[in-house]
């Protein structure tokens, strides 16, 4: 029986500047207690038991088109404490975003690598 989700993992070609991306801009540290893999990567605590994992291997979707609202591709979704500030972190950034199309305080963007994100703030 699943009980939770432990960890998602996003494909990456750059860790540099994927580690810029969700270090820098979205705030999270690694998880140093990881063993070191056969491939360069990178794992982050997102939560209690709840990790995010980059690695540095070939995606074959790469070049693909992606569509321009990360809510129609696959994705993850984290939960933040202010949709506002992150807006604000993102503008500062330029990097671009999209709202929930349902009114949800959500937005969606994407790394670097094209891997779509979604924020919900949870009232």
């Amino acid at each position: 029986m699943i009980t939770g989700i432990h960890h998602v993992t996003h494909l990456v070609s750059d860790l540099a500047r994927a580690r810029d991306f969700y270090e820098n801009l979205l705030g999270l540290k690694p998880d140093t207690a990881r063993p070191v893999m056969s491939f360069d990567g990178v794992w982050y605590v997102v939560a209690q038991a709840q990790q995010l994992h980059l690695m540095v291997l070939p995606d074959a979707g790469a070049g693909v088109p992606r569509p321009v609202h990360g809510g129609r591709d696959r994705h993850v979704a984290l939960t933040v404490s202010d949709i506002g500030q992150l807006a604000a972190r993102l503008d500062g950034a330029g990097i671009i975003y999209t709202r929930s199309l349902s009114g949800r305080r959500a937005l969606f963007c994407r790394d670097p690598d094209q891997n779509a994100l979604e924020f919900i703030e949870l009232v």
